[in-house]
């Protein structure tokens, strides 16, 4: 076991682990860390634990100090000039007549680089906006393409659930989604409806999967013939996942055909995977859609913010 504090740099940010170094720090203080983009300000967002070692990232490096007044307001000047340097930097790229999208400006803690966030449809060659930049600037310039996962996670919104973005509010690291994951859980798969704001597929698709996959294995597939606990035999019609509760088409009194509900544990049946549906007319436009936006999700990659 490694004794840790985890840290972040942004909000809803990563968190990445280092050795208090016999300081007790505890959530919500302010350190000054060692980071491979140089002497950072950081967030403390995990107090000291202890973490298994495979956990934990080697070498590890120990916190240098405890912020000050002093460096909380040298944090606090850095975003004021972070504000003037994306000014700078936009009205460079529109000098420059270039076809991107600036997304955010970012001073590391001791000045020494200044990062810029964009977004770009294919490559963008800025080597004369960085000549420009660091003549404004005088010190290392940095500029990072990001996908539009991390531009909605940096720019920050409402779902269509009324509420801030997850990715924006709390979510540190982007967690694969599918379009099998909004089967699962009977969704509608028109694009629209399971896309987010970024036009990716919702990272909530996510919350609940393990509990439909769940729920799902202990219920019968549409069209699969069961025996009720009442002798009667049927086709199951539809099921409703939460409810645990099967509508199934029985025969009653030799020929006459009645739909009627049951619970999952009246019924006796043989677990087997769920057909999947044949396209219809209408929905082979859908389907090319969809396989579009899964296409989208695998070029997207990792996340680029630290």
């Amino acid at each position: 076991m490694t004794k840790v504090i985890g840290v972040r740099f942004r909000a809803a940010g990563k968190i990445y682990y280092f050795d208090p170094a016999g300081l007790a720090i505890k959530t919500g203080d302010n350190v000054i860390v060692e980071t491979a983009r140089g002497i950072e300000f950081g967030y403390v967002v995990l107090g000291s634990r202890e973490v298994p070692d495979e956990k934990v990232v080697q070498p590890l490096k120990q916190v240098i100090r405890m912020a000050t007044e002093e460096d909380r307001a040298i944090e606090a000047k850095n975003k004021e000039k972070e504000k003037e340097a994306f000014k700078i930097c936009l009205e460079k790229i529109r000098k420059r007549g270039l076809e991107m999208k600036l997304i955010d400006a970012e001073y590391t803690f001791d000045n020494n680089k200044v990062l810029f966030y964009f977004t770009a449809d294919g490559r963008i060659d800025f080597r004369e906006l960085v000549k420009d930049l660091a003549a404004v600037f005088k010190t290392r310039i940095e500029l990072r393409q990001v996908g539009v996962r991390d531009e909605t996670k940096i720019l920050g919104g409402i779902g269509i659930c009324g509420r801030t973005l997850c990715c924006h509010s709390y979510l540190s690291e982007f967690i694969p989604v599918s379009i099998k994951m909004a089967k699962e859980q009977n969704l509608s798969l028109n694009p629209t409806k399971i896309s987010g704001v970024c036009g990716r597929l919702m990272c909530c698709l996510k919350n609940e999967e393990e509990t439909y996959q769940f729920l799902n294995s202990k219920l019968p597939g549409t069209g699969d013939f069961v025996t009720a606990d009442d002798g009667l035999k049927g086709e199951v019609q539809s099921v409703n996942v939460l409810r645990q509760t099967v509508k199934v088409l029985v025969t009653v009194n030799h020929d006459e055909k009645e739909i009627r509900e049951y619970r999952v544990e009246q019924l006796k049946f043989k677990p087997r995977k769920k057909k999947e549906k044949k396209d219809g007319q209408n929905d082979k436009h859908q389907h090319s859609e969809l396989k579009a936006l899964e296409a989208l999700e695998k070029k997207e990659g990792r996340s680029k913010l630290s």
